[in-house]
């Protein structure tokens, strides 16, 4: 494809360039953030997106935007807890990743970031399951889940506090585990720096880790395993 076919896919807009040729470089349509960017300006974007494609993901989106998108776009499923918005498909195509995403949360506080990553994995072509609330306050919880990781192909971690679960996830499967540092926690987690250093010096191998609250990140990344 020579720059000028790689022009005619960028459709240029006063406030955004929409990238028409995501689908062939990345593997799937550009996501919306919403964050910084007016409601007008988010459901211009979804407007093209969907002529293009029938779809679109919008992240990040505050009640302005969530509002802004429902009323425009009547199918859009808006998922409140996870700040997002999905227009899916119709009809929605059935999963193309080879196995399930599972996206297991330490606290119920860390639901956000873990929505929002389960969402992101599902428009992106997954089959997703969730486990939630199994934190190591209580660590029986997620030793009674076994079955469910180990039937996983990929899984995303998300915690807060220390962030000690992907560690403990890490010991007991084979298969990748992502991990997604939250905010969540007292003065000392530092707004998950304390969380995400604890993550980074995991003792268990297979598990790398993403930024703080970066759900959207780690579906990414998740995907791309599973599509592998």
């Amino acid at each position: 494809m020579n720059l000028h076919e790689v022009d005619g896919l960028i459709e240029r807009l006063a406030f955004a360039s929409i990238d028409h040729l995501r689908p062939h470089t990345q593997g799937h349509q550009e996501v919306i953030l919403c964050q910084g960017k007016t409601p007008e300006q988010v459901v211009g974007i979804a407007e093209r997106l969907v002529e293009k494609s029938g779809s679109f993901l919008a992240t990040r989106a505050e009640p302005p935007h969530r509002e802004a998108l429902r009323a425009r776009f009547a199918r859009a499923e808006v998922n409140e807890l996870g700040r997002t918005v999905y227009l899916a498909p119709d009809p929605e195509a059935a999963p193309t990743g080879r196995g399930t995403v599972l996206v297991v949360t330490a606290g119920t506080a860390d639901l956000p970031v873990a929505e929002e990553a389960a969402v992101t994995a599902r428009a992106l072509g997954n089959r997703v399951d969730r486990v939630t609330d199994v934190g190591v306050a209580g660590i029986h919880r997620i030793l009674t889940q076994t079955d469910a990781l180990r039937s996983a192909a990929v899984i995303i971690v998300v915690a807060g506090m220390e962030g000690a679960l992907p560690s403990v996830v890490g010991g007991l499967v084979k298969c990748p585990v992502i991990a997604v540092p939250t905010s969540v926690g007292y003065g000392a987690s530092f707004g998950g720096v304390a969380a995400l250093l604890g993550m980074l010096n995991s003792c268990a191998s297979g598990v790398t880790v993403v930024n703080i609250d970066n759900g959207f990140g780690a579906a990414a990344a998740a995907s791309r395993i599973n599509h592998t």
